[in-house]
């Protein structure tokens, strides 16, 4: 357990110091011999929310993790806010990471010189897995979170006025989000989306069926409309959108407090 506190600025409080927020961190066996940190739940108190103590709570994990050589450093269900400061400092962390940068400037140069409208396989933004190893060793963080900042990097490096650079990284959003949902732009291995209604939100509701293994897709229960791919299609790229929407976001924070990194 973490504490975040502050000395008491009446002499007559029972204590001399005041909680302003709290970290539950685990520690968990990694095999063979390494240790995981897991964070359970951060919390800070209203009265001093919204004054960055969640982001020192983070950090101090963070050098935790690093001084004591831990294997990364995980989140259980983080909200959309913990997620939001946890990539806003991890960004900034990897922003001067310099085994990242030949990398990061590859791709970001492949992105205004490629026209990826006219794709004719899926297009993705993996970077090279010995730098998702590298990063993982030297500042702990996970290969699942490495991969979230590194779309966020890339998105920071391009020009927002360049129309192709923007749509060509949208497309490489596009087919990672489809290819997580149906197994890949090159075939769905029999999986496809289908719209499910439910009382809590018939809109935006949908599953993934399997077809069962050598079987004819069309003499399956589950038959795909035109209708069903035109709602399949819409519900994508509303998913897309909304990624879009918070790789700004976090971009748009870091680039405001990291503006010396962007320049170096």
């Amino acid at each position: 357990m973490l504490l975040i506190v502050k000395k008491a600025e009446l002499e007559s409080s029972a204590s001399k110091f005041q909680l302003l927020g709290f970290a539950a961190v685990h520690h968990f066996y990694y095999y063979p011999e390494s240790t995981r940190l897991r964070i359970s739940q951060i919390l800070v108190l209203p009265p001093y929310q919204g004054e960055g103590h969640g982001r020192l709570l983070l950090e101090a994990i963070n050098s935790i993790a690093e001084s004591e050589n831990m294997y990364d450093v995980t989140i259980e269900d983080p909200s959309d806010y913990l997620q939001y400061v946890r990539s806003s400092i991890d960004c900034l962390r990897l922003l001067t990471f310099e085994p990242i940068k030949p990398a990061l400037g590859a791709m970001v140069l492949s992105l205004e010189q490629t026209n990826l409208s006219k794709r004719t396989r899926s297009s993705i933004m993996v970077p090279p897995s010995d730098l998702a190893e590298t990063v993982r060793q030297k500042l702990k963080i996970n290969k699942k979170q490495f991969l979230r900042c590194w779309e966020i990097l890339i998105y920071l490096h391009l020009d927002a006025e360049n129309l192709k650079c923007i749509d060509n990284f949208r497309a490489c959003i596009y087919d990672r989000t489809k290819g997580e949902l149906l197994g890949g732009a090159s075939g769905t291995n029999g999986k496809r989306l289908v719209q499910v209604p439910t009382s809590f939100d018939e809109d935006t509701s949908f599953a993934v069926f399997w077809t069962k293994e050598g079987g004819d897709e069309d003499n399956q229960t589950v038959q795909q409309q035109p209708e069903d791919l035109a709602t399949q299609e819409e519900q994508l790229n509303e998913l897309v959108d909304n990624q879009m929407e918070e790789i700004a976001e976090v971009a748009k924070n870091v680039a405001s407090r990291g503006k010396d990194k962007l320049a170096a």
